[in-house]
């Protein structure tokens, strides 16, 4: 009942992810405005054929026919996206027709999505992307169906354990960040074995991953925190590697070391499995979930651990809660704080805590 991410926003990141250079969207120029501005951040240009009412009845081929010639002209671009919208695709729009009549170097990719596409979920939009660049030579067949069944579970989630598996959720802006970070270090201090799980979704874990970035030897030099991370940085599209590179180079640069990776930044589906193996097998105190927290079944790890899960949806800390999390932290604009970064990004939580182990010290 409540609005949820969009088939199209989904395929504009994957676009996004394949490195497109441009990238048209059918449709009226308000369509998914926020995500087109928030991508331009990321160094795509993201263009619309602006439709109108006229365009409704008539047809607006045309349009999506000029806008293509002016991008070839403007950005001589390697790789062109086309995303289809509720209006173009219900009037019955040939996207592949438009760029048949139309003469450039680029390979342009034709993805017919729109709001409704499927089920309507978001992952419709990603995987109708993979589906067509597997057809035009971009990625392998093997890379597009390990991507779709990575999506399908992400799916599953978010309608088993997530803001999908019910009616309406009221947003929740989760507990107090000053208290848990508080929790956290008195756990650290008194020597209690404390775990960070990073269990991150593509650029966002630029954002997850600041929670790790703590010179935790400021709190107890004898007891380091277990770093468990899904930055395999030889899974996924170019874009996703280089984004596990950038973020455990930064750790290491800062002492940070991982100690175990769980998978790629795309697997964050199943990642977690490997994650709870660690988890039941050396008993912590406390543990600290970051990223897409619901995918770890904290449900089956040992009642009396501790535990924090830091999440970017308000939507979510309920569902989180009724998972078994004692403690949720909410961070705000992921998506948005983390494009076009190649850095570890301060999230709230993770200031909190530098900031309260400064207070500590100043004792």
């Amino acid at each position: 009942m409540h609005p949820r991410p969009s088939p199209i926003a989904a395929s504009l990141y994957t676009l996004r992810d394949l490195n497109a250079d441009v990238i048209i969207m059918h449709g009226p120029h308000g369509c998914c405005f926020r995500t087109g501005r928030l991508l331009e951040s990321d160094g795509v240009r993201v263009l619309t054929t602006a439709m109108a009412e006229n365009d409704f009845i008539f047809g607006a081929s045309e349009k999506l026919e000029e806008t293509l010639r002016k991008a070839d002209e403007m950005f001589n671009p390697k790789l062109v996206g086309i995303v289809g919208t509720c209006a173009s695709m219900i009037i019955g729009e040939d996207l592949k027709e438009a760029v048949e009549n139309v003469e450039t170097d680029a390979i342009v990719l034709p993805v017919e999505s729109h709001g409704g596409f499927g089920e309507g979920d978001n992952t419709e939009g990603a995987i109708a992307v993979l589906e067509v660049a597997v057809k035009y030579g971009v990625i392998p067949e093997e890379e597009a169906d390990r991507q779709i069944k990575m999506l399908k579970l992400a799916t599953k989630i978010e309608k088993t354990r997530g803001m999908a598996k019910g009616d309406y959720i009221k947003p929740n802006f989760g507990d107090n960040k000053e208290e848990i970070a508080k929790i956290l270090i008195q756990n650290i201090k008194e020597g209690k074995k404390v775990a960070f799980v990073l269990n991150a979704k593509k650029e966002t874990s630029y954002l997850f991953a600041d929670v790790l970035n703590v010179d935790f030897k400021n709190i107890n030099k004898s007891n380091k925190p277990t770093f468990i991370a899904n930055l395999d940085e030889n899974i996924g599209l170019p874009r996703i590697r280089d984004h596990a590179k950038n973020i455990t180079k930064e750790l290491r640069q800062n002492g940070i070391s991982i100690d175990y990776i769980t998978g790629g930044l795309d697997e964050y589906p199943i990642t977690p499995r490997k994650a709870e193996k660690i988890l039941k097998e050396e008993n912590f105190d406390l543990i600290i979930v970051a990223g897409v927290p619901h995918a770890l079944k904290i449900e089956e790890i040992n009642s009396k651990t501790k535990t924090i899960a830091v999440t970017d949806g308000p939507r979510l800390v309920e569902p989180l809660r009724q998972l078994g999390y004692n403690y949720v932290v909410a961070e705000l604009d992921a998506h948005s704080k983390t494009l076009g970064t190649s850095k570890i990004v301060d999230s709230d939580f993770g200031m909190m805590i530098r900031t309260v182990t400064d207070w500590n010290n100043d004792k």
